[in-house]
């Protein structure tokens, strides 16, 4: 008998508001012990994910200089550009950023009776950490990589899995 995504799943989500500060979710996220988490709009609805990924990729490139331009200055005007870099840099810092600026709008997701073979499918294929899983057009729940590990931990799942090959 094939395993399905409501078997592995963890129904249990916890989502943020589009309007929580970078830092803010990366407490959030820190505090649950999680690395990430589906980001809600006013009205509830899931519009994204926001992960520390999302984070880092953001402070990575808020802080890295862009080499191609800098090459062509004096070192007079190289100075002067890293000079405002800084500045602005430390202005952006007094901005707080919201979830909305580096969530990750797309949201995939996978029906209840989804065999976890499609899943892992669909994971491998677009390189994915979480999926969200659906009945009725509903989040009911998410699928990690942690949840696909049940499977190998699981002896019964592992021969359901091995038996519908």
């Amino acid at each position: 008998m094939t395993v399905l995504a409501h078997e592995i799943m963890t129904p249990s989500i916890k989502a943020v508001p589009q309007s929580w500060t970078m830092d803010r979710l990366a407490r959030f996220l820190t505090d649950n012990e999680i690395t990430g988490s589906p980001v809600t709009d006013e009205s509830g609805e899931i519009i994204g994910i926001a992960t520390l990924k999302d984070i880092t990729e953001f402070r990575w490139n808020a802080s890295r200089s862009n080499t191609s331009t800098t090459d062509e200055l004096t070192a007079e005007e190289q100075q002067e550009a890293r000079r405002l870099r800084m500045v602005l840099f430390e202005e952006m810092g007094k901005v707080p950023v919201e979830v909305r600026d580096i969530m990750t709008p797309i949201v995939l997701s996978v029906d209840e009776t989804t065999p976890v073979r499609d899943i892992a499918n669909i994971m491998m294929k677009e390189h994915l950490h979480r999926i969200f899983v659906t009945k009725d057009s509903k989040i009911t729940g998410i699928v990690t990589t942690y949840d696909m590990l049940k499977i190998v931990s699981n002896e019964e799942l592992t021969k359901r899995c091995a038996s519908n090959s």
